[in-house]
């Protein structure tokens, strides 16, 4: 294997089979998300009802620790901050790949679907099955893999171009609500209850089954994506151009879109549904970045920085009953979704 060549704003590497994007702002970006991602870890780790320093969380961490600083940090706190750092990267890159699939800022897995396709096979395992975390997870995965199947053979002859794929999305997105609605309302009080919470996406009361799960996932599948972030880049110039430049089309399309369904589906199961996230850390990065292609990197950091912070806000702000995090994003992820509308309508023309 030859030494990684620098072309431009592209890091090649594995004999030019792999190719990242180093671009200063790029860098910058993600350098600045991975330090709020680091002082969250630090602040989350050391504040809260049990207050430890430093030194303590670092003691525990290599097995030193007494046994109340080993339930708080290893059985409390380390699995949350995982899952917030796990669970944000992988719907901000769920959210850039789909956006760009679909060239359109609202082609992300809550806006169209996937994350509410994934949330009614989760219901269905849970209050129908009678399934534990596994088979939940499961479900969770069939029901985003299925709902997405659906849209793209709905939105089939355009592919998940424009905007067609969006608004077939929202309608089933919708439908699927209908369906979530009535699983709760006829199932058992406590299970519904139960039921009801999960939806609401939280990350309290998970442990590491939840973060060993999503870890494999994460594993799995950013590889595959962050490998595909060139041809990504290449579809964005139209099916054709990307031919003619030796994309196969059809193949890195469905893999991609599997690969972002699949970031998407895990997330849902190991955390619930967390609004808006996706749609918004994508945004946020590529505008930060000012890249004219996907940053799938940076989404990954800004994402898990920003559900980092958000989870941090919901826990210390609203002590001792914390909110669950979804709903603090859904809160800010709708006004930016206003925001977002606001500035497409501006900019299209009368």
């Amino acid at each position: 294997m030859g030494s990684p060549l620098v072309s431009g704003r592209l890091l090649r590497l594995a004999g030019g089979r792999v190719s990242v994007r180093v671009g200063p702002r790029s860098v910058a970006v993600g350098a600045a998300a991975g330090a709020v991602v680091l002082v969250g870890a630090v602040v989350a780790m050391t504040t809260g009802e049990f207050p430890l320093t430093i030194a303590e969380v670092g003691e525990t961490l290599v097995g030193q620790g007494s046994r109340a600083t080993e339930f708080v940090v290893l059985t409390l706190r380390l699995p949350r901050l995982l899952l917030a750092i796990g669970v944000g990267a992988a719907l901000a890159v769920s959210g850039a790949v789909l956006q760009s699939l679909s060239r359109n800022v609202l082609g992300s897995p809550d806006v169209i679907g996937f994350t509410t396709g994934a949330s009614t096979g989760a219901l269905v395992a849970i209050i129908v099955l009678g399934a534990g975390t596994l088979g939940t997870s499961v479900g969770a995965l069939v029901g985003g893999l299925v709902t997405a199947l659906l849209v793209v053979a709905l939105a089939a002859g355009r592919g998940t171009q424009g905007p067609r794929m969006v608004l077939i999305g929202i309608g089933i997105g919708a439908a699927l609500l209908a369906v979530n609605s009535w699983l709760i309302t006829t199932a058992q009080l406590q299970t519904a209850v139960d039921a009801q919470t999960w939806l609401l996406g939280d990350l309290g009361n998970r442990g590491w089954p939840q973060v060993v799960a999503l870890g494999v996932v994460l594993v799995l599948l950013l590889p595959v994506l962050f490998g595909g972030a060139r041809r990504l880049a290449l579809l964005e110039l139209g099916d054709r151009p990307a031919g003619a430049l030796g994309v196969d089309v059809g193949r890195t399309r469905t893999l991609l879109l599997l690969g972002a369904v699949g970031l998407a589906a895990a997330s849902v199961a190991a955390a619930g549904p967390i609004p808006f996230l996706a749609l918004a850390a994508p945004q946020v990065a590529r505008s930060l970045t000012r890249a004219a292609t996907p940053v799938l990197l940076p989404s990954a950091l800004v994402g898990a920085a920003l559900l980092v912070v958000s989870d941090l806000a919901v826990t210390r702000l609203f002590a001792p009953v914390p909110l669950p995090v979804g709903i603090a994003t859904g809160l800010v992820g709708g006004l930016y979704l206003v925001a977002l509308l606001v500035r497409l309508w501006r900019r299209s023309p009368t």
